[in-house]
Formats: C-alpha cells, sequence, structure tokens
C-alpha cells in the first residue's frame, strides 16, 4: 500500500488576476505540446497573450531543407497561436538546435519583456527530464532558464540597457509548463478542444515526425486528464510557478 505521504498533491489554482503574459518558448510547437489549451482560457478571458519564439523550428524535419522548413513552421505556428487567441508571434531568429544559455540569449529575451510589459511570463520545461524521465531537448533547457533570468534582467535598468526601451520590472510570477516539480494548475476542460486544434495546425511539423496513427487528443489527454484528477476537473495544464514578489503563493 502506498503511503499517503508520498502522494502527488493536488495541484493549487493559478493566480488569474493579470492582463497581459507572454510565453517565451524554443520552437513553433512547443506551446502546442503543452500549454496552448491554457492560452486559449486566458485569451478567452480577456487577456492579452503574445508568443514569443526563439527558432523557426528549422531544423525540425528531416525530409525538408532547412529554409523551406522555416517558412512552413512559422505560418503554422501564426495559425496555431491564431486558434487560442494569440495575434502576435515574435521569432527571433535562433538556430533552431544550437540555441546556447547565455547573455546574447538574455539581452533578447529581456528585450521582449520590456516591449511587451507582461505580468506573467510563461515558459517551457528546462529540467533535464520531463515528467516522464524522457530527455529533455537543449533548446527547451536553454531558452527555459534564460528566460528565468532575463525576466529579472528586464528590471533592471544598467543591464541591457537600450535608448528609447525603458525597463519592466513589472513582472509578478514565471509559469514553466511541462515541469516535474509542478505544484499550481489551471482548469482547460472548457478549451481543450481548442489546444488539440491549435496542435493540429502543425501538420507538416507532425507529418514530418513519422509517428504512426498520432492522434494529437489522445496525447494532450494522455497530460491533461491526470493533471485534471489533481484539480478536480476533467483536464487541467500544470505549471512549476516561480514568484517574482515575495506574495508567498508559490
Amino acid at each position: 500500500m502506498a503511503d499517503a505521504q508520498t502522494e502527488t498533491p493536488a495541484l493549487k489554482p493559478l493566480d488569474e488576476d493579470w492582463e497581459t503574459a507572454l510565453a517565451v518558448v524554443a520552437h513553433p510547437d512547443d506551446m502546442e505540446f503543452g500549454a496552448a489549451a491554457a492560452v486559449a482560457r486566458w485569451t478567452g478571458q480577456g487577456k492579452r497573450v503574445v508568443y514569443c519564439m526563439a527558432t523557426a523550428g528549422e531544423a525540425g524535419i528531416d525530409g525538408m531543407e532547412p529554409e523551406r522548413t522555416r517558412e512552413v513552421r512559422t505560418a503554422e505556428e501564426i495559425e496555431s497561436a491564431r486558434i487560442v487567441g494569440v495575434d502576435t508571434v515574435e521569432f527571433l531568429g535562433l538556430p533552431d538546435g544550437i540555441v546556447e544559455y547565455g547573455v546574447p540569449l538574455r539581452r533578447l529575451i529581456a528585450r521582449m519583456v520590456r516591449v511587451h510589459k507582461p505580468e506573467i511570463v510563461i515558459t517551457g520545461n528546462f529540467q533535464q527530464f520531463f515528467p516522464n524521465r524522457i530527455l529533455n531537448q537543449a533548446d527547451h533547457i536553454a531558452v527555459g532558464r534564460a528566460t528565468l533570468d532575463a525576466v529579472r534582467d528586464a528590471g533592471n535598468r544598467w543591464v541591457f540597457p537600450e535608448p528609447g526601451i525603458e525597463p519592466w520590472g513589472g513582472v509578478r510570477q514565471v509559469w514553466v509548463s511541462g515541469s516535474p516539480d509542478a505544484r499550481h494548475g489551471v482548469d482547460i476542460s472548457d478549451t481543450f478542444d481548442a489546444g488539440v486544434a491549435s496542435l493540429r495546425a502543425h501538420q507538416a511539423y507532425l507529418d514530418g515526425l513519422g509517428w504512426v496513427d498520432f492522434d494529437p487528443a489522445a496525447f494532450l489527454a494522455s497530460m491533461a486528464e491526470p493533471a485534471g484528477e489533481l484539480m478536480g476537473t476533467r483536464y487541467a495544464t500544470s505549471f512549476e510557478v516561480f514568484s517574482l514578489t515575495f506574495s508567498g503563493d508559490d
């Protein structure tokens, strides 16, 4: 019999008292494989969410040349974002597959934070593994780590100063989707289908993966149903929360 002390704790609801969020991830499809249904919930509440892709995913389709892949995947990401109510998608133009953590990456992300002035920043899991113990990808790790640091950089006027762009210290929290250490969640029961449609919009990429009989709905449900059980809902998306203020909410 399992010890009650080792059971997974219930997920605490995220604070949804905010107006603008910036999602910073490595590739087109990263949001759709994790948090797009949550984004659909928030845009449906009238919130503004901006996407920022570090790369265009040009190394992601083995049977397609990178420049053509860049065009295809950029278009797929813009359409998938539109499906969940996101009308601004920024591309930083970094090389897919070899993104490096460091000062240049922090500078680029800090600039996005200053330009868009979010209260919440969303990124993907940057630990070595996903919750299922599958090894994480290097770009995910670099971008997630840099995002966490760049949020703090953005609030310091003496770090990465740029004429005409003021510092922005208004980010309250960074939310990390797909983290093994997630302790918060959001109910996506009403927007799950929008998240599935958003992932289906990456058809060229999904075809290029060569996964036989891949079903986006079943894949996303395999994560959303267990998270939903921890929230008492049908479906949920889980997040690890990093607070930038002493709110006591993490």
